[in-house]
């Protein structure tokens, strides 16, 4: 058996039932699963497809591989080939198998931020290589590493990082042969920042080898229910990845990819869910400040990482005192021990009863 870490958010469950107890009932705020309707042209197009008795292409029908590389194009400044886009049955599958899908194994590290995800961790476990959580590739030396991961916007910090700083970041993984796989599910939730993709210009220098960006429909496109994401980037990787997954039956079904492309094609129901995400962020800002938290960092995606200047635990059990629960920041790793990671995803309604608790506290 692989020796896997507890799975956090069960951790959780004595402070839900806290919260749960609030005459006004619980304002969940400890996961960021979307709550909105799925888009009606969605909803349409998958069910204009529903009549899919084949086996669905692994690799994605054309013109969902079009429709992404659309997408990049025209919402992110990055000319894709089409060739080099896969589907995958959401984001989060493709991060737990990545290391194994490339072939990393034991006596390799995979290198991914200090405050992460914890599914970067158990990808390099299910590899069975040593996960290596760091934010300064230089004190790894000459040491050559087979993937580094980077994440921005953050989650769970809502950092964004520059190009500069993703450019210097695939220069170093360049002169060692390894491949930087960049996480962007948040990308098009910027608030005080753009977040830019490991794949435009300016950090790749024209070229994506070497490279794959991750982006999901979850949060755009309010489809965490459909595991609709995909990859993007070098195609001798795409090909690499294309045919293990074509072994292992991993398979996006084709009514998804008929939503996903319709989805890929509408920029109008995106924009109108970040102008939601955004109201509720600044409500919700603002009472977690008057209530005597900070907020660091957040300059992207939808979460708020605050503190108040104690145990991230601490925090924990004095929100649940009020109906809200949130997760804490040791979830992603030993640094985020004095923050909670604060979602900005419960309905209009929720998001009010929490503002109403915090200023009232």
């Amino acid at each position: 058996m692989i020796a896997l870490p507890d799975f956090p958010w069960d951790s959780l469950a004595s402070y839900k039932s806290t919260a749960e107890a609030h005459p006004d009932g619980i304002a969940d705020l400890s996961v960021g699963t979307p709550v909105d309707s799925v888009p009606e042209v969605v909803r349409r197009a998958l069910a204009d497809a529903a009549d899919s008795p084949g086996y669905p292409l692994t690799y994605g029908t054309a013109r969902l591989r079009e429709a992404a590389a659309g997408w990049l194009a025209r919402r992110h400044g990055v000319t894709a080939d089409p060739a080099g886009v896969l589907p995958t049955i959401g984001s989060k599958e493709l991060v737990a198998w990545l290391p194994t899908l490339l072939g990393v194994g034991s006596g390799d590290k995979v290198i991914f931020p200090s405050l992460a995800y914890p599914t970067y961790d158990v990808g390099a476990r299910l590899a069975g290589a040593e996960p290596f959580p760091t934010d300064g590739l230089l004190s790894l030396g000459p040491e050559r590493v087979p993937l580094v991961w980077v994440n921005s916007p953050s989650n769970p910090t809502g950092k964004v990082l520059p190009a500069e700083h993703l450019a210097k970041v695939v220069a170093w993984a360049r002169e060692r042969g390894a491949i930087v796989a960049s996480d962007e599910c948040y990308i098009e939730l910027g608030w005080e920042k753009r977040p830019v993709s490991i794949l435009h210009p300016d950090v790749s220098g024209g070229s994506h080898e070497g490279l794959l960006a991750v982006h999901s429909l979850s949060k755009r496109s309010n489809l965490a229910g459909y595991r609709a994401a995909f990859v993007a980037g070098d195609p001798a990787l795409v090909k690499r990845l294309l045919e293990v997954r074509k072994h292992a039956g991993m398979i996006v079904p084709e009514p998804v990819q008929a939503a996903m492309t319709a989805a890929l094609d509408d920029d109008a129901h995106a924009d109108e869910q970040r102008e939601r995400y955004s109201a509720r962020r600044t409500a919700l800002r603002t009472a977690l400040e008057s209530a005597g938290w900070r907020v660091d960092h957040s300059e992207a995606g939808l979460y708020l990482w605050a503190t108040d200047g104690t145990g991230c635990w601490d925090q924990v059990a004095r929100l649940a005192k009020l109906g809200i629960l949130v997760a804490p920041g040791s979830f992603y790793g030993t640094a985020g021990e004095s923050h909670v990671r604060v979602a900005i995803t419960a309905t209009d309604e929720r998001i009010a009863a929490a503002v109403a608790r915090l200023t009232t506290e």
